[in-house]
C-alpha cells in the first residue's frame, strides 16, 4: 500500500508517537492522508500524590494509588500537564477513520500505546505500528504491516510499575522516620546505591602493602631500527626460581595471599647492586599467534560504557543524544538488549568495508552476533546507523555531540563486519647470576600486529586508564635463546597496592548488567536518580557515596535485607520476564510479593519462593534504632553520625564532660574520614563564641557557625516576644569572607550588624544604602541596585563615590569580565578553549558557547579537563533552556474603528476566554506539582 495515494482514498489516519521530534520526522515520510501527533510521553500514570486521586478513593488506596485489596487494581489519572494534549488527540481522533499507535516497541512503549487506547476509547479500527528505525522504507513498511497490541508486554510493564510504586511508597516512609525526611527508596535505585556503598566500604577496610621489584634495560649491542629495536625493558620475575611478589599477590588486608618472594626496599636495592656487573643471556623466546575478533555492535549498555570512556559522556547524556539521533532518523532504536544486525544492515556495513578499506578487510561470510543478555526484552536490532545504506559521519551534516556519538556507532557497526586482527605475541626471559650467587630472571612481553583488520576502523576503550588497548604494539628485539645481552641499567622500583577503584557510570552500568539487576534501558535514569537524591556524588568521573547513603543502605540491609539482595532483585527481573512471556500471572505474583504466600497449594518456583511479604516488613518498625542505624565507628571513641542537617563526628555523650562534636563536609568521601582528620575537625573552632556586650542595647553578642556559614547575632533578653505582631527579631549578619569565626571581634560584629548603612541621598532626596546580600556587597537606591567591588566599601564608600557609580550606565547584572580561575584545555567538540570562571551562582566551565555550573562535588583546584568536557557535553545534550513567556496583565482592547467587524470582536472575546483558561490551568498545575513534590519516588 502506498501511504500517499491509497491512504487518501481510504480516509484519514491518525498516527500517535511519543515525541514531537519523532512526529515531525515521520510526517515527512507519510502522505496527506495521515495526521501525525505526539502524546509527549506518558499521558496517564499512577497519581503522584493524594491530591490527584479521585475523591471516591480513601485510605490506603488514596495513599498508594493502588488498590491492594482488589487484585492490585491501579488508579490511573491523566497527568495534569497532559490534559490539553489528550483533548487535542480526542479531537483529531474524532475526525479520523483509523488510529495507528506508533510508540516505541518495548514494554514502556507498549504500555503507552495501551494507555492511549484506554483513554481515547477509539470507535475506529486501531493498529499497533512498530519500527526500529525512522526511515522512509521502515515507516511505510510499518504502516502496511501493523500488528495487535501485545497484552503480555503491557501486563509485564504495568506489574513493574505497580511493584515499583509499592516498593517506593512503603519503604520510603521508613527512611523518613528513621533517617531523614524526603528520602526515597527504589527497587533498583537502592541496590545500585548499595553497590557504590559496598565498594567504599572495601576502600575503607583496605590496607596498603608496599613491595619492590627491579626493572632492567638490556642491550643487544646492535644499532637497531623500528622493526628490530636495540634494547628491551624487562621486569624481575623470579629470584632463585621463586616468583617475586606483585600487587595481585596481596589481599585487601595488606597481607600476602600466596607463597612468593616479598622484596622490601633494602633487599631490592641490594639485589640491584649485586646484579650491576652480572652477565645476562636470553633463556627462552616464546612466540604465540595473536588474534582478535571485532566487537559486537552496540546495545544500550555497551554504548553507554564506550561513550563514557571515549567521549566523556554520562549515561544520561548518552541516552539524550542517542534519542535525538533516533528521532531524526540517523540511528536505530537506542533501547535494546540485542547485538543482532538485520540482513539489510549487514549488507550496508559490508558495502562500506569494501568501499572504505578494500576487499582484503572483508570476511568471506557475514559475521553473526546472536548473543543477548538474559533479561533481553524484545527482538530489537543492535544500535546502528539507520537505512539500507549507511551515511558516513561526514555525510550526515551533524555537529557537536550528535556527530561524535553517531561516528562512534557508525565505526563500531562497520568494524563488526571486518576481518580479525592477527599478529604475534612474544615473551622473552632473560637470566643472570648476581655477585652474591642469587639467580635472577627477568621477563619482557611484546606484541606485533601483522594485519590490523577491524582495528583499522575501531578499537574499544578500557575502564582502566593504564590498560593497553588492543591496537597497541610493543616490538622486542629479534633475539634467540642463548644470545648475550648487556645490562645498561638495573633500577629498584617501589610500589604500593591500591584500593579497589570506585565505580564510574560506565563500570556501574556494567556491574548491574552482569548481576542481571534491572533493565539496561533504565540504568541511565537510575544513576541520574541516585545522583539527584544525594546518595552519590561525582569526583571527576568516580561515583562517591555520601554519608547519607551509608545510613540508608545500613537500614535497608539490616531490616529489609531481602529487598536489597542482589540475587533477589535479579530473580524479580526473571519473574517479570516470565509474566511478559505468559508463563506467570501478574496478580498472584504481586500478592505473594506484598502479602507473602499463605496458600499452601500455591506453586512455588523451583528455586524456592523468593517472594515475601513487603507489608509485614514495613509494619513493625519498633526494632529499628534510628540513632544506631545512622552511627558508624571511626576509632578511638569517635563516631560518625548522619543527622537531619548533615553528617558530623562525635566523641562522648552529649552534655557529658569532654563531649566533642564537629560537622563533616557534605562532599567528603567516606574513605577519607580517618581518626586524624576527625581530630582536626574537633580542633577547628565551632559552636558559639561569646564576643561581649553591646554597649547600646546591653544584649550579649555571639559568633556562630551556621548551615550557611559563620555569622554574628545578639541574644535577646528572656521574655522577648518571638511571634505575633510584637515579635522582635535578633540582629544578625554574616561574616565577611576575610573574617574567621575564632578571630572576629565585638567591634567588627557590631559594625556588621549595623548594616544596611545609609550613605546619603541623591539630588531628589532618594536615600542610598550600602547592603550585604547573597551575591555580595551592593548599593541600593529605591529599586535600583549596583554591585560594589569589595566588602570593605560597605563602610568606606562616600556619597560622592556612590553617586558616581549611579551616574554610570547599568550593566544589566553583568560586571566586568573576571579573569578565569583555571584553564582546562581545548574542548574536543567545539575545539575552543575551556576555562573555569566564577559566576553569580558559583564557579562554572565554559568554552565561550556553552556554560555548565560545577556540581557540589567538583572543586576548582582539582577539576580535570575530562570532567570539564563532560559537564559541557551534558549541558549541550539538554539543549538550550526553555524561556518562559511572561504573561502580561489583561488590558482592555483599544476602541476599534467603525469599520471593525463582528468577527474581530468575537475573536478578541475568544482570546480572553482562552487566556483565562490558561491562567486557571497554570494555577492547577502549580498545585499539582506541589502535591507531587511531597510524594516518595517509585522509580526503579
Amino acid at each position: 500500500m502506498s501511504p500517499t495515494s491509497e491512504t487518501a482514498k481510504g480516509g484519514r489516519r491518525l498516527v500517535i508517537v511519543e515525541s514531537p521530534a519523532k512526529a515531525k520526522t515521520i510526517k515527512g515520510y507519510l502522505g496527506p492522508g495521515y495526521v501525525v501527533e505526539a502524546s509527549v510521553g506518558h499521558i496517564r500514570d499512577l497519581p503522584s500524590g493524594a491530591a490527584e486521586v479521585p475523591d471516591k478513593y480513601t485510605g490506603e488506596v488514596r495513599r498508594l494509588g493502588v488498590d491492594v485489596e482488589h487484585d492490585f487494581a491501579p488508579i490511573y489519572v491523566v497527568n495534569a500537564d497532559k490534559k490539553a494534549q489528550v483533548r487535542k488527540l480526542k479531537e483529531l481522533l474524532a475526525e479520523s477513520d483509523e488510529l495507528f499507535l506508533a510508540t516505541d516497541e518495548d514494554r514502556e512503549g507498549e504500555a503507552i500505546a495501551w494507555h492511549l487506547q484506554e483513554v481515547l476509547k477509539p470507535k475506529v479500527p486501531v493498529h499497533r505500528m512498530v519500527f526500529h528505525e525512522i526511515t522512509k522504507d521502515a515507516i511505510r513498511d510499518a504502516v502496511a504491516n501493523p500488528r495487535e497490541l501485545n497484552q503480555r508486554m503491557v501486563d509485564a510493564q504495568e506489574t513493574r510499575r505497580i511493584l515499583d510504586r509499592l516498593y517506593g511508597y512503603e519503604v520510603s516512609p521508613v527512611l523518613w522516620k528513621k533517617v531523614m525526611p524526603k528520602l526515597s527508596a527504589g527497587r533498583v535505585q537502592s541496590v545500585a546505591t548499595r553497590l557504590v556503598v559496598e565498594r567504599e566500604r572495601e576502600r575503607i577496610a583496605f590496607r596498603t602493602a608496599e613491595y619492590w621489584d627491579l626493572t632492567g634495560t638490556f642491550s643487544t649491542g646492535r644499532a637497531g631500527d623500528a622493526s628490530d629495536p636495540s634494547t628491551l625493558v624487562a621486569r624481575l620475575n623470579t629470584v632463585d626460581g621463586k616468583r617475586v611478589a606483585q600487587g595481585r599477590d596481596f589481599g585487601s588486608n595488606g597481607q600476602l595471599k600466596s607463597e612468593v618472594l616479598h622484596l622490601d626496599e633494602t633487599n631490592a636495592r641490594a639485589l640491584a647492586a649485586a646484579l650491576a656487573d652480572a652477565s645476562f643471556a636470553v633463556r627462552s623466546v616464546e612466540s604465540k599467534p595473536y588474534r582478535r575478533s571485532p566487537y559486537a555492535p552496540f546495545r544500550t549498555t555497551t554504548l553507554q560504557q564506550e561513550a563514557s570512556r571515549k567521549l566523556g559522556f554520562g549515561a544520561k547524556a548518552t541516552m539524550q543524544v542517542a534519542q535525538k539521533l533516533y528521532e531524526n532518523g540517523f540511528i536505530t532504536y537506542m533501547r535494546t538488549d540485542s547485538t543482532t544486525l538485520s540482513d539489510t544492515a549487514v549488507s550496508a556495513a559490508r558495502a562500506q568495508v569494501t568501499q572504505l578499506y578494500g576487499a582484503d578487510y572483508l570476511p568471506e561470510k557475514p559475521r553473526v552476533y546472536a548473543g543477548k543478555v538474559k533479561n533481553a526484552q524484545e527482538a530489537h536490532e543492535a544500535i546502528r546507523p539507520s537505512g539500507d545504506r549507511f551515511r558516513t559521519p561526514a555525510e550526515t551534516g551533524l555537529t557537536g555531540d550528535q556527530f561524535r556519538l553517531y561516528e562512534l556507532i557508525w565505526k563500531r557497526t562497520v568494524a563488526s563486519q571486518m576481518k580479525d586482527a592477527v599478529g604475534n605475541s612474544v615473551t622473552v626471559k632473560i637470566g643472570g647470576r648476581a655477585s652474591d650467587g642469587r639467580d635472577a630472571e627477568f621477563t619482557a612481553s611484546g606484541k606485533t600486529i601483522t594485519f590490523h583488520g577491524f582495528m583499522k576502523a575501531y578499537v574499544e576503550g578500557a575502564d582502566d586508564p593504564n590498560a593497553e588497548l588492543d591496537d597497541r604494539e610493543k616490538r622486542l628485539p629479534q633475539v634467540a635463546e642463548g644470545d648475550a645481552l648487556a645490562a645498561e641499567e638495573i633500577t629498584a622500583d617501589g610500589h604500593s597496592t591500591k584500593p579497589p577503584a570506585r565505580y564510574t557510570e560506565a563500570s556501574l552500568v556494567k556491574e548491574l548488567e552482569e548481576r542481571e539487576i534491572g533493565r539496561p534501558s533504565t540504568y541511565a535514569s537510575i544513576i541520574g536518580t541516585i545522583l539527584d537524591r544525594g546518595y552519590v556524588f561525582k569526583k571527576g568521573t568516580a561515583l562517591v557515596p555520601s554519608f547519607l547513603s551509608f545510613a540508608v543502605v545500613n537500614l535497608l540491609e539490616t531490616h529489609f535485607g531481602r529487598l536489597v539482595d542482589y540475587d533477589f532483585t535479579a530473580k524479580m527481573e526473571d519473574d517479570l520476564d516470565r509474566i511478559a512471556r505468559g508463563e506467570a500471572q501478574s496478580v498472584p505474583w504481586l500478592k505473594r510479593f506484598y502479602f507473602g504466600s499463605e496458600d499452601a497449594t500455591e506453586v512455588v518456583p523451583a528455586d524456592g519462593d523468593h517472594l515475601g511479604g513487603l507489608k509485614e516488613l514495613v509494619t513493625d518498625l519498633g526494632a529499628i534504632d534510628a540513632r544506631e542505624i545512622s552511627s558508624f565507628p571511626v576509632g578511638e571513641g569517635i563516631v560518625l553520625r548522619v543527622g537531619r542537617y548533615g553528617p558530623y563526628v562525635e566523641r562522648g555523650e552529649k552534655d557529658a564532660e569532654g563531649h566533642q562534636r564537629a560537622d563533616v563536609p557534605d562532599d567528603m568521601a567516606p574513605d577519607e574520614l580517618t581518626i586524624a582528620y576527625a581530630e582536626e575537625l574537633f580542633a577547628k573552632p565551632s559552636g558559639e563564641f561569646e564576643l561581649g556586650t553591646d554597649p547600646v542595647s546591653g544584649n550579649q553578642i555571639v559568633a556562630k557557625d551556621g548551615r550557611y556559614g559563620p555569622y554574628v547575632t545578639e541574644i535577646l533578653p528572656e521574655g522577648t516576644p518571638k511571634t505575633g505582631k510584637n515579635a522582635v527579631k535578633p540582629r544578625t549578619a554574616s561574616l565577611f569572607k576575610s573574617m574567621s569565626l575564632d578571630t572576629v571581634t565585638l567591634d567588627e560584629a557590631l559594625k556588621l550588624m549595623s548594616l544596611p548603612r545609609v550613605v546619603g541621598a541623591d539630588a531628589e532626596g532618594v536615600e542610598i544604602t550600602a547592603q550585604n546580600g547573597r551575591y555580595g556587597p551592593y548599593l541600593k537606591k529605591g529599586t535600583d541596585s549596583r554591585s560594589l567591588e569589595t566588602e570593605d566599601q560597605l563602610f568606606s564608600i562616600t556619597l560622592d563615590e556612590a553617586l558616581a557609580i549611579y551616574a554610570q550606565p547599568k550593566q544589566r547584572g553583568r560586571a566586568a569580565a573576571k579573569p578565569p580561575l583555571k584553564e582546562l584545555g581545548t574542548d574536543p567538540v567545539s575545539e575552543k578553549p575551556v576555562v573555569v570562571k566564577d559566576g553569580r551562582f558559583g564557579p562554572y566551565v565554559t568554552d565561550g558557547e556553552t556554560n555548565a555550573t560545577l556540581r557540589r562535588d567538583d572543586d576548582v583546584e582539582t577539576i580535570t579537563p575530562e570532567r570539564g568536557y563532560e559537564l559541557l557535553a551534558e549541558k549541550r545534550a539538554k539543549g538550550p533552556a526553555k524561556k518562559t513567556a511572561k504573561k502580561a496583565p489583561a488590558k482592555k482592547a483599544p476602541a476599534k474603528k467603525a469599520t471593525a467587524t463582528k468577527a474581530a470582536a468575537k475573536k478578541t472575546t475568544t482570546a480572553k476566554k482562552t487566556a483565562a483558561k490558561k491562567t486557571t490551568a497554570t494555577a492547577k498545575k502549580t498545585v499539582a506539582k506541589k502535591a507531587a513534590a511531597s510524594a516518595p519516588s517509585s522509580d526503579d
